[in-house]
């Protein structure tokens, strides 16, 4: 094996940079449900579904394009860490290199970092091509800010990329309209919101359903009446649906503010 492409839960990207130049007769695919990371921060059981199933549906995709898959389920492996699931996975398979996109917590971006040195393996990451920004660029913006404040960061993000900007002023002409968009509601909660889209979950969350009711009963939450989008499909039918039904009713609109036309 060339390149054994490490997927984590938060990646489920098939245009994703770790494919650039994937063969599926050299490399392959590896993903790992394992148990300890769902205990390191307690969550709803409708997140720990959402999480599990939209990995199953986008190995599923994967496997539909040809890739080789790797999946270790839930139940099907003895691994409780992604480090301990991945450190098998370089001794079974023996590849030449690792490689997967910048994990999003420092911790697994260490511990990756730490088995590929001990096992020998090539240990390649590539951006994230869902940020607008590269790491090493923010880093530069951090340097030598003492007090770094995410409104600074935001105007700065805005002159970069053109964003909601005149030119060099602001849409609207202020950065942020965060008072206008406070208004409180009485204890019956807000009214006249359209209903969001729901989906009938399909086999694999289903399936995904009665693991999280065995293996993860403790936690918060149920999952009566679950819903919600799991394929990319899904999720740009429930994003339509919200940015043409419900977004215009959060805060009242900005009388003569240009964003709002």
């Amino acid at each position: 094996m060339r390149n054994l492409i490490v997927v984590l839960g938060d990646q489920l990207d098939a245009e994703s940079a770790v494919f650039d130049g994937f063969e599926p007769s050299k490399d392959a695919v590896w993903m790992c449900e394992a148990p300890a990371e769902a205990q390191l921060v307690w969550c709803h059981k409708a997140r720990l579904v959402t999480f599990l199933s939209g990995m199953r549906h986008f190995a599923a995709l994967l496997r539909a394009r040809g890739f080789t898959v790797h999946y270790q389920a839930t139940g099907e492996h003895p691994h409780g860490r992604l480090a301990e699931g991945l450190q098998a996975a370089i001794a079974q398979y023996r590849p030449a290199a690792l490689r997967l996109v910048q994990p999003g917590e420092w911790r697994l971006m260490q511990d990756f970092a730490a088995i590929a040195s001990a096992t020998g393996v090539t240990f390649e990451t590539v951006e994230d091509r869902h940020f607008l920004l590269p790491l090493a660029d923010f880093e530069g913006w951090m340097t030598g800010r003492k007090q770094p404040r995410l409104e600074h960061f935001y105007r700065w993000m805005r002159q970069r990329t053109k964003v909601l900007m005149d030119g060099k002023d602001p849409a609207g002409g202020a950065w942020n309209f965060d008072t206008d968009n406070r208004e409180s509601f009485d204890a019956a909660g807000p009214k006249g919101v359209p209903k969001r889209l729901g989906f009938k979950p399909d086999a694999i969350t289903r399936e995904v359903m009665a693991m999280v009711e065995q293996h993860y009963g403790d936690h918060p939450g149920s999952l009566k009446g679950f819903d919600w989008p799991l394929t990319r499909e899904e999720a740009l039918e429930a994003l339509d649906g919200f940015i043409t039904h419900r977004l215009p009713a959060f805060g009242p609109p900005c009388p003569g503010c240009s964003v709002w036309e």
